[in-house]
């Protein structure tokens, strides 16, 4: 499992670059195999080593990077939020990371501009510019984490770029770093640009004006290449324009000047049906015209994809007949005319018109979702590479229906979707890459020359939004004539003489070998065809990925969903807190990646895996946020299990793991030992010097509170109701309540809850009293071998009483998602699959019991609720149940976003207090501290399920929490009362 060692010579030259870095100036510049190995690749099929990274924290620093770089002839790649799918934000010498340039310098809503740093964040500059009623118009899907200076070097479009126009139609003014070292500053404001490297261009420009006009600029999505058009004097000599999509190639944007559009939150979508991607590609020309140059979008999705989310259990809003779909969005009062304008002209065989503003939302998710749903909608791994070429939209349906066609021809498959109001069609596709294979490169290359070749013949354009970068730049011939690729080269020799910035990316500055020379072959560093380790004794089954652990963390793709600075669901919390790329769940993949095919990392021992792991909360947020599926705690329990319970090559074997393993990762088993003694053992805690003994002994920090064990456990105090309570009908009874070791030994007043409520309504309550602990603390601490052990006897306790076809229902999250989940990932046992579909939460449950009209629910109106869900049921159950049932009861919620920062063992360990108290405040503390503030409540609740949760709240903000058994149960006791605690 151990990778080639890195070359002494490679590790000094990148000692000594990092050097030179920090001397001028660049204090974050690293050079450890962590930071190098995750921005070894972005969101493209490539892998390039870089020697040093560094993250920039102001803008002279930037000056400073590119001066030791032309010093010392080392290349230089500019880098946003790394989701670049042609592979245009890797690079062999130094890469600066601009997301902490992420300054909004000025909005001067009376001219809608906004002047902005390179690392602000699109959604960040959305948010700032909304109290105006103003946003900046192109949103890619990443919008949630891409930068502005890297939607500049891309020229950036997204869905909305039919009605706002792509980035480079939306920068006002620039600063510029040449390559050449001058600084140019371009303000269309103030006249013709100025500066050498301006004149030059710019008289490049003039010499070849015939040119330039029948070349470039022929249709909106004419991305690859240079945009020349730009240097045009009709065009206003836009030399800042010019630089969008030249994809750091010719200098480095300091600061831009953007224009904002006025919002228009009446936007309305229509969705209209067809039954081919091809026939739906047909009526976009149609669709165009009847929309009177008003659409602000025509996104077209497969049902394929869909598919998809419907599989992974998530609800998708009612589709109108179709297999293919267009989503077609307009603004104004008039909207609903033209709407049906564009319905007549489509000629779909469905439409619906969604007016739900969350139903809208949730489609816009699946599409921008589309990139990590398409990498895992096929048996085999799909890749990008012909990622986003468009053409002409009039041809778009014919050039659709010859893709398909080239695609078939060479046994390849995809599921196309995309701007199709903009010609530009997305498809990832099952190229045959082989690990350890390099000629598995053939057909991808094949496939992207034929397909270069027909797209030429229709005007068509390689690169639709996303540039060329490594994938696409080789292939630029078959577009451009000779006499277009010699301006590229002049262009690069006059900004980038020496070849620095971005190298082989696009052109290189022409020389005797003549233009274009230096471009890098796209077979060339390509991932999926390095050699990759395989796992002899793995301790999860990987079932979504044939058992193989290398697929399973090579399911990111880069697309970065967990990098954005604020999610509206749980991944990846630890991110949120540190903003740090090793805490991410991409840059924790990359480097799992590295561990198993690079050379950089040797093996999941490695101290690398474990910096990257070691503030994962485990909170399997990533699970169901992130759209290709990882998911990290699954990972990182595997990790921790080949390290301290595998030898080198696999075989058992035990090594001395963290003392808090021993105590915190078995905590079910000390509970239980000390059940009989609990009273002396919480007295016990109470005094200090014993306190900070044990918390020492169990690796726990010594801020930390310690939960009480409960006087008396559920199953003791049900079993003692039963013996004092006169027998009762012999016969299964109406809901078993299987007591979890949390429960049961730690807040048993959630069973009790559940238990008075359920009795409360004439239901028959039987508590399971057979021990059986799902093992959850062994999981996440990778002790997997004693996990197994524990599920399997919990699995064969529990299948009995599920196949008496009597509900079986759990309390605490954590431990039920272990059964929904990780039983089945770590057991092969039939009866894991018969446990994992049949136990319920109690939201569930009640739900269930309330559509047979057998419980009725309490009257909650008036009742102020701020709910933390449990991260692990928000990810693998979800939240939707609990929140209908407190909704229909008459409550109102505010439903939590993301972790409390406490996950099990984690919050609790020595080393995590700060970043567990740094997720609590991302999102959970503010909501309490607001609901305080709120006036009007009858009764304010804190509701959360799971035992961290409470701890957490109780540990960091004395309050006190409810499990949702114990909400109903208070308000079913008080009929007409108020609810609450």
């Amino acid at each position: 499992m151990s990778a080639p060692a890195v070359a002494p010579a490679e590790a000094q030259a990148a000692s000594e670059l990092r050097r030179r870095l920090r001397q001028a100036g660049v204090a974050s510049a690293d050079d450890s195999a962590l930071t190098r190995g995750m921005y070894s690749a972005d969101a493209s099929l490539y892998r390039v080593v870089p020697q040093v990274v560094a993250r920039p924290q102001h803008i002279d620093e930037v000056h400073a990077a590119h001066q030791v770089s032309r010093e010392l002839g080392v290349p230089l790649t500019m880098r946003g939020a790394g989701t670049s799918i042609a592979g245009n934000a890797v690079g062999e010498g130094i890469v600066l990371d601009t997301r902490d340039l992420k300054q909004i310098v000025e909005i001067d809503a009376e001219a809608r501009t906004a002047t902005v740093q390179p690392g602000v964040v699109q959604a960040d500059l959305q948010r700032a510019a909304a109290p105006y009623g103003l946003r900046f118009g192109p949103d890619p899907s990443t919008h949630s984490r891409c930068t502005i200076g890297g939607m500049i070097g891309n020229n950036a479009c997204g869905s909305r770029a039919l009605g706002y126009g792509r980035t480079a139609d939306n920068i006002e003014a620039a600063a510029v770093l040449f390559g050449n070292g001058e600084i140019g500053s371009f303000d269309a404001r103030s006249g013709r640009a100025q500066g050498r490297t301006a004149e030059q261009l710019l008289s490049l420009a003039e010499r070849n004006l015939g040119h330039i006009r029948t070349h470039f600029g022929q249709f909106g999505r004419q991305v690859s290449g240079y945009s020349l058009e730009h240097l045009l004097p009709e065009n206003r000599w836009r030399v800042e324009r010019f630089l969008a999509g030249t994809e750091g190639t010719l200098g480095t944007v300091l600061e831009a000047t953007v224009n904002l559009v006025q919002d228009e939150p009446g936007r309305r979508l229509m969705v209209l049906g067809f039954p081919t991607v091809a026939e739906a590609a047909d009526a976009v020309p149609h669709i165009l015209g009847a929309g009177s140059g008003r659409l602000i979008a025509c996104e077209g999705m497969d049902s394929r994809l869909v598919a998809l989310v419907r599989g992974a259990g998530k609800r998708v809003p009612t589709l109108p007949r179709g297999e293919s779909w267009l989503f077609v969005e307009v603004a104004g009062e008039d909207a609903p005319e033209i709407l049906d304008r564009v319905k007549a002209a489509s000629g779909a065989v469905g439409e619906r018109l969604i007016e739900d503003a969350k139903e809208a939302a949730a489609l816009w998710k699946i599409r921008e979702d589309g990139a990590g749903l398409a990498g895992i909608s096929l048996e085999t791994p799909a890749h990008s590479g012909w990622e986003d070429a468009a053409v002409p939209p009039e041809h778009l349906g014919s050039w659709m229906r010859e893709f398909e066609g080239l695609m078939a021809e060479f046994g390849l498959q995809g599921y196309p979707y995309g701007h199709f109001g903009d010609g530009c069609i997305h498809c990832r596709i099952d190229f045959p890459f082989q690990h350890g294979d390099p000629n598995s490169t053939a057909v991808f290359r094949e496939f992207m020359a034929a397909c270069a070749e027909r797209l030429a013949a229709y005007g068509g354009s390689l690169s639709g939004e996303h540039g060329d970068g490594r994938v696409r730049s080789e292939l630029l011939p078959t577009m451009y004539s000779s006499e277009s690729l010699a301006l590229f080269a002049e262009a690069k020799r006059i900004c980038d003489p020496e070849n620095l910035l971005n190298p082989g990316v696009i052109t290189s500055p022409a020389d005797e070998q003549g233009a274009g020379a230096g471009v890098v072959p796209h077979t060339e560093s390509i991932r999926p065809t390095q050699p990759k380790a395989d796992l002899p004794f793995p301790g999860m089954r990987m079932t979504h990925d044939a058992g193989d652990f290398g697929a399973a963390a090579h399911r990111c793709s880069g697309v970065g969903r967990c990098v954005a600075p604020k999610a509206n669901g749980v991944m990846c919390p630890s991110y949120v807190a540190t903003r740090e790329e090793k805490d991410s769940t991409r840059g924790r993949g990359r480097i799992l990646q590295e561990a198993m095919d690079g050379t950089l990392v040797h093996g999941l021992a490695d101290p690398a895996v474990h910096e990257a792991l070691d503030l994962c909360l485990s909170c399997k947020g990533c699970a169901s946020d992130c759209p290709a599926g990882v998911d990290m705690a699954t990972y990182k329990a595997e990790a921790l299990h080949q390290t301290y319970d595998r030898d080198a090559a696999g075989s058992p074997k035990r090594r001395l793991r963290p003392r808090s393993h021993y105590i915190l990762g078995r905590l079910p088993q000390w509970a239980a030992l000390t059940a009989p003694a609990a009273p002396l053992a919480n007295l016990s805690m109470r005094v200090p010097p014993v306190a900070a003994l044990v918390k020492w002994a169990a690796g726990i920090d010594q801020r930390r509170g310690v939960a009480s064990f409960a006087r008396r456990t559920l199953k003791r105090a049900e079993k003692r109701r039963a013996a004092s309570s006169p027998p009762g009908e012999a016969g299964l009874p109406d809901v078993y309540v299987w007591a979890d070791s949390f429960t049961d030994h730690f807040f048993p007043q959630s069973g009790s809850g559940a238990l008075e409520f359920l009795r409360g309504q004439g239901l028959s309550v039987e508590v399971i009293q057979k021990r059986g602990c799902c093992g959850l603390p062994w999981i996440t601490t990778g002790q997997l071998d004693q996990a197994r052990d524990r599920i399997e006897d919990a699995v064969g306790m529990l299948a009995p009483y599920i196949r008496s076809g009597v509900p079986v229902m759990g309390l605490e999250p954590s431990c039920l998602v272990t059964l929904r989940s990780d039983a089945v990932e770590l057991s092969a046992v039939e009866d894991a699959e018969t446990v994992a579909e049949g136990v319920l939460s109690f939201g569930e449950l009640v739900t269930r019991l309330a559509e047979q009209a057998r419980v009725e629910l309490p009257d909650l109106t008036g009742v102020d609720i701020v709910a933390q869900p449990h991260c692990h049921q928000e990810s693998i159950i979800g939240w939707d149940a609990d929140q209908a049932l407190l909704e229909s009861a008459g409550a109102q919620v505010t439903k939590v976003a993301g972790c409390c920062g406490l996950a099990g063992n984690f919050g609790m360990e020595k080393g995590h207090y700060e970043t567990s108290v740094a997720v609590a405040e991302s999102n959970l503390l503010p909501a309490v501290r607001a609901q305080r503030s709120r006036d009007g409540a009858a009764q304010r609740v804190v509701l959360a399920d799971g035992m961290s949760c409470r701890v957490q709240l109780e540990d960091l903000e004395q309050v006190p929490a409810l499990h949702l058994a114990e909400l109903l149960a208070q308000g079913a006791g008080r009929p007409g009362q108020e609810a609450g605690r």
